[in-house]
């Protein structure tokens, strides 16, 4: 097997150079999406940040293993008392990986790029308070906010904040130029991408010289590759019937962990008849939830009933708004003039959660009356079809931004909704601070949300981790999309 033969070699170079055995320095990772580009700031696919995130690109700030916003690029900053003016400081002798220098301009350039008029940025909302960004001196920046936002610093983590460079931009999505511990190495489209350890790196380097995100589409695929050892991490990944087979090899460790994940049934609110919302409360009680997170991952889904992460304090369990009860649902379709039922659409990415869910929830919706077709469509697609183009009825999708609630508050959102009270309560957390008052506010959200019936809330993603058991340093929760590998090491 491979990593036995990779062993092997390391063991004769050790022999050759001195009596210790070296640990390995190089690590293939399974991932069943490619990205459609590696620039993250210009992309909504999680697979970018997959890859990227903390690796090649780095913010001003970032999300820690745990959720807390640590410095980055930024190594301090200061907020006014009103709450309008950060200013931060930046870190000094800092280069971008094509060798160019990193300053304030740089952070102008980014801030004011992904908040411009023909912005691309997937996330341009989180930029949407800010009004100037002014360069006081090329290791100091400031930021003056139209009106405070307590979540800013938090925001400034996404990985569509990443900082850019002038130079660089243009290309990064072929090509990512980014500050952090990795550089980016080759593309294989189909197949693989390689990152390699950056010289010259500003903060702690990595003990990795190399890693490869192996492309894996199918876990039937994934776990004889882990196996063999021809892939050393799958970092998330649904095994289904196989995962008991891996959770009792001693060669690896497999770590359940949480997400940002909140798994849902997209609904088209504004397409009849899912404008009317007797029809989507009569689809929230025709969803069996423990039959969709038993058969799509591997019971291992915690069910919500909104928007909103159960591993966040602010949680409001709402799963029993909309209990399941086919009769009801039955009942509700008739009152909306549709006793006889109504033909639909459900398009799924080819992930497994979404296609092996879609099997259930069609199945589910037939038992009411409604016929879902179900229509499968490549990554690419989805994000053309559904996340851009809105043309959908019906879709399965986690979306795995960190608590990104406020989403809903979008009007040209795929999911079409449109609420002025929830509007109030995002416009009003968004100038709050406190933290009490901020959790009361996403109760508030969450509850709105539910009874709306916006979408169809299954359950929040879990985050299955199986690894080589001396590997280290790998996440083991994801509070952001990301595989960081900063930390990440062999041991001996």
């Amino acid at each position: 097997m491979n990593i036995w033969k990779s062993v092997a070699a390391a063991a004769v170079v050790a022999l050759a150079s001195g009596p210790a055995l070296a640990a390995r320095a190089d690590l293939v990772l399974g991932m069943p999406l490619e990205p459609p580009h590696l620039d993250p700031t210009a992309g909504a696919a999680a697979a970018i940040d997959e890859v990227l995130y903390a690796n090649v690109f780095e913010g001003l700030t970032r999300i820690g293993s745990r959720g807390e916003v640590l410095p980055a690029l930024a190594e301090s900053w200061t907020v006014s008392d009103d709450g309008k003016l950060y200013t931060f400081k930046l870190r000094t002798g800092v280069k971008f990986h094509d060798g160019t220098d990193f300053d304030a301009a740089d952070v102008k350039f980014t801030l004011d790029r992904a908040r411009a008029d023909d912005s691309t940025n997937a996330q341009k909302a989180l930029f949407a308070a800010i009004e100037s960004v002014d360069v006081v001196d090329p290791a100091t920046v400031t930021v003056t906010l139209g009106t405070p936002q307590g979540s800013f610093p938090y925001n400034m983590g996404w990985g569509d904040a990443v900082i850019v460079a002038p130079e660089s931009a243009d290309t990064n999505k072929e090509k990512p130029v980014g500050t952090g511990p990795f550089k980016f190495d080759n593309w294989a489209k189909g197949s693989s991408i390689t990152l390699v350890r950056a010289d010259g790196y500003w903060g702690e380097p990595a003990a990795l010289e190399k890693a490869e995100f192996r492309i894996i589409p199918d876990a039937a695929a994934a776990v004889p590759a882990l196996l063999s050892g021809d892939v050393q991490a799958l970092p998330n990944f649904q095994l289904g019937d196989a995962l008991p087979q891996v959770q009792s090899d001693p060669r690896f460790k497999v770590v359940i962990g949480s997400t940002e994940g909140e798994t849902i049934l997209a609904t088209n609110n504004k397409k009849p008849p899912f404008d009317n919302l007797k029809v989507r409360q009569a689809i929230a009680h025709a969803i069996d939830r423990k039959a969709i997170i038993d058969g799509a991952s591997g019971g291992f889904g915690v069910p919500i009933g909104s928007h909103f992460s159960p591993a966040n304090e602010a949680y409001v369990d709402l799963t029993g708004t909309y209990p399941y009860d086919p009769a009801k649902a039955k009942e509700l379709l008739k009152e909306a003039g549709l006793e006889s039922g109504f033909k639909t659409t459900l398009k799924l990415p080819p992930v497994g959660y979404a296609r092996d869910g879609g099997q259930i929830i069609a199945s589910q919706l037939r038992e009411i009356g409604i016929e879902a077709e179900i229509i499968p469509v490549e990554w690419a697609d989805w994000l053309k079809q559904v996340f851009t183009e809105k043309d959908y009825d019906l879709s399965i999708v986690s979306h795995t931004e960190p608590n990104d609630i406020g989403i809903y508050a979008r009007k040209e959102y795929y999911f079409n909704y449109d609420n002025p009270a929830f509007d109030k309560v995002i416009e009003e957390l968004n100038l709050t601070s406190d933290v009490a008052k901020r959790n009361a506010l996403y109760g508030q959200a969450q509850k709105i949300l539910a009874d709306d019936a916006v979408n169809g809330f299954l359950f929040e993603l879990p985050k299955i981790g199986i690894w080589d058991a001396k590997v280290e340093g790998l996440w083991e929760n994801s509070p952001i999309q990301a595989n960081d590998l900063t930390k990440v090491k062999w041991m001996e």
